[in-house]
């Protein structure tokens, strides 16, 4: 039993406390610092019986909240009272009606966003989904609802180890799917790269210790290069009168552990490990003219690499970010990132959408343009609410790209669009109507169809035709959620007057066959036609794709089952498994940790030894999936509710299907040595194996059958001491097929 010391956990609170008004006094105005005060207390009070997981008092947690709110994304008096309340209303007997009384509306909207819809959610439906689709709604009338859930889900990522690992799964999947990429899109960089460290920290924990370790060990060598490098610059900067400030630091664990991947390379041939920042203090005017004159002073003594400049000044990215980025060779024979920004660029850069207010006044709107375009197509999004939760949350995922393509008008105005978009996505970017009617686009004056890519510097102009119509198709060739919105709407409208259509035919039907008309027999109908709504079935009627005379079908019928009623409250998930017969005795699964039938999921091939969870589907009962699936963190994210805890016993010893990628110089007697390794040393049967090779290098692949990641690691190491053999990793065979 750990004892609590009350009066000194007293003090770290008021410790706590002062320290974020101290931060936050430079901004406060009148009677803020009141009000923070009171709404400290209310916290205080509210939260005064509970802790953490971890053992802590809970106020611990809020007040962290509205620091970060006050350090890392730059938020006022408004945000940092609504943070130190924002879990009371979820947590507390405190009413919103209370909040708004004693903080105001602001206040209320903020917290109101931010607590979760409690109830009993169809079986199909989503709770996670629908709170996300909750909070996002209120970024159409206040962005800093999202800001202060971001600094709220950065701290519970922070303090994630107390967790027990099935929630820590949820947290962290829900963050790299939504969050990470939100953090992204409101220029957060900084928190963006810390959510994603984090993520990769609780999955691939190895992985990460290995490659933070490494980051460690080069550290006094990388200072070391970092000074000898900009030594030639800084003379030439200090001559000529710039006020500047350089940084050196590495890339985020994650954006190195991608390269990595993506790659298929190990850490040390990673090229820009880590960037140089160079941030000039400059009055605004002068900004453009300064940077340019820096990127001068750098190529002046390391040779560019043309393919690596990425100039965001004279075009920012649309969520704001300015910045200058060269890749430049060092004496040493190492590729070197060079970003060179302002004071102010930097302020945005590290704390996104909040910054630009600031600067808002002393400068044109032309800089904003970008991100309040963005916050507009939201907006737009948003008001067009009539698709499930889930769809909206990959609707609005999917509006949170990375890459940009740049591209113009027949007048010349830029357009900023996700990278892949097409000329469709142009035609909708320019108004609905146009998008509905687009028959096809001029690209810098040559024809090209509706799904053509647009490239950076293209000229669009859409051509329309009053008897187009969007049809399924299109789907597929939009990228934005503007377009996928309003395509998806008219094809929904077209459905609905098609089973209007198919209804009075089905009706007719039935009429002539003396059956009477009622929805269970509509329902019947739908299952014997085997469609998964009654909406399906008489659209299909509608549009003649099912015969009516095959209608007669039904009344051949003696006994049609009624399909069992879907509606079901999110327990029955569990139910589901207590009620499947033990075939297996691999996998245990559940909170009992009771053995269950399951099946291995495809799409990440798990073996004994893999950190894995199970998955309720609709048809095919629990699927078991690898943490670190591709789809894990869409799943874990919208279906929180079908997730089942799940783990191997390793006793067990079956054999399951892996599949190896083996690169090496080629040589006579190479695949007899690793056929020995596999079949003779090791005793393991292979499935497959196939080489290929050219110029003196193989490329291969084996598929073969082991007991457990314990067995798989042993023979990836003994293969890579066979000679020749240069590189043996794991991957999903799905995964490569796709």
């Amino acid at each position: 039993m750990i004892t609590v010391d009350i009066e000194e956990e007293r003090k770290e609170i008021i410790r706590r406390y002062r320290r974020l008004l101290r931060r936050a006094k430079p901004f406060l105005k009148d009677n803020d610092a009141k009000l923070i005060k009171k709404a400290f207390n209310t916290s205080l009070e509210a939260h005064k019986e509970m802790r953490r997981k971890s053992g802590e008092p809970y106020i611990y947690h809020p007040l962290a909240v509205a620091q970060i709110c006050v350090d890392e994304i730059g938020l006022g008096t408004t945000s940092i009272v609504a943070a130190l309340l924002h879990d009371v209303v979820e947590d507390t007997e405190i009413e919103l009606e209370e909040i708004e009384a004693d903080f105001g509306p602001k206040v209320a909207k903020i917290i109101d966003g931010l607590t979760k819809i409690s109830g009993v959610f169809d079986h199909g439906s989503s709770q996670q989904a629908e709170n996300f689709r909750k909070m996002l709604l209120t970024l159409s009338e206040d962005v800093r609802v999202i800001l202060v859930k971001l600094a709220d889900r950065l701290h519970n990522m922070r303090t994630l180890g107390s967790m027990p690992r099935h929630k820590q799964l949820k947290i962290i999947s829900e963050t790299i799917y939504l969050y990470a990429p939100l953090a992204h899109r409101l220029g957060l960089y900084a928190i963006k790269s810390e959510l994603e460290d984090l993520w990769l920290k609780y999955t691939e924990t190895e992985v990460y210790n290995e490659i933070a370790s490494k980051i460690a060990e080069s550290k006094s060598s990388r200072s070391r290069f970092i000074r000898s490098f900009l030594l030639p610059i800084q003379d030439e900067m200090n001559k000529s009168g710039l006020k500047y400030e350089v940084k050196g630091r590495p890339k985020s664990i994650h954006s190195i552990w991608n390269k990595m991947k993506k790659q298929n390379i190990p850490f040390e041939e990673v090229y820009d490990l880590f960037a140089i920042r160079i941030t000039l203090d400059t009055d605004y005017d002068n900004e453009k003219a300064a940077c340019w004159h820096v990127y001068s002073i750098v190529t002046d003594f390391y040779k560019p690499n043309p393919d690596r400049l990425r100039d965001w000044i004279s075009t920012p990215k649309g969520n704001g970010y300015e910045s200058l980025h060269t890749t430049v060779m060092s004496k040493t024979g190492k590729w070197v990132e060079v970003q060179i920004r302002t004071k102010r660029m930097d302020e945005i850069a590290e704390k996104g959408y909040a910054a630009h207010w600031k600067y808002k006044d002393g400068m044109g709107s032309s800089h904003e343009s970008g991100l309040e375009q963005w916050i507009g197509h939201v907006r737009e999004m948003l008001q067009q609410n009539d698709t499930s939760a889930i769809e909206f949350v990959d609707d609005f995922r999917a509006n949170l790209f990375h890459d940009e393509v740049f591209v113009f008008t027949p007048k010349g105005d830029l357009k900023i669009l996700p990278f892949g978009a097409t000329a469709l996505d142009f035609a909708f970017d320019i108004h609905t109507e146009v998008g509905a009617k687009c028959l096809g686009a001029k690209v810098n004056n040559k024809l090209v169809p509706i799904n053509y890519e647009l490239k950076n510097g293209d000229q669009v102009e859409i051509l329309t035709s009053i008897k187009q119509k969007p049809n399924e198709d299109w789907l597929h060739f939009a990228v934005t959620s503007k377009a996928k919105s309003k395509i998806k709407d008219t094809l929904k409208e077209a459905k609905k007057i098609a089973a209007i259509d198919g209804k009075e035919i089905v009706k007719r039907k039935l009429k002539q066959m003396k059956i009477p008309f009622d929805g269970d027999i509509a329902n019947q109908l739908r299952a014997l036609f085997d469609e998964k709504t009654v909406t399906d079935f008489y659209y299909k009627v509608g549009k003649g794709l099912i015969d009516p005379a095959e209608i007669r079908r039904y009344k051949e019928l003696k006994t049609v089952k009624t399909p069992e009623k879907t509606k079901r409250t999110e327990r029955s998930y569990t139910d589901d498994i207590k009620k499947v017969s033990p075939s297996h005795d691999i996998l245990l699964i559940g909170e009992d940790m009771d053995r269950v039938d399951y099946k291995l999921a495809k799409c990440c091939n798990p073996i004994p030894g893999d950190d894995v969870f199970g998955f309720v589907t609709v048809n095919e009962g629990i699927k078991v999936h690898r943490t670190t699936c591709p789809n894990a963190p869409e799943l874990l994210s919208n279906h929180g509710n079908r997730i089942v805890k799940s783990k191997w016993m390793s006793q067990q010893q079956t054999a399951f299907l892996a599949s190896l990628r083996i690169i090496g110089t080629d040589r006579v007697g190479l695949i007899r040595d690793v056929t020995d390794i596999i079949s003779r040393e090791l005793k393991v049967n292979m499935r497959s194996i196939t080489i290929d090779t050219e110029t003196g290098i193989f490329d291969g692949t084996i598929v073969l059958y082991i007991n457990s990641t314990k067995h798989l690691d042993q023979l990836i190491k003994k293969l890579e001491k066979v000679n020749g053999v240069m590189k043996v990793t794991r991957f999903d065979e799905t995964s490569e097929n796709d």
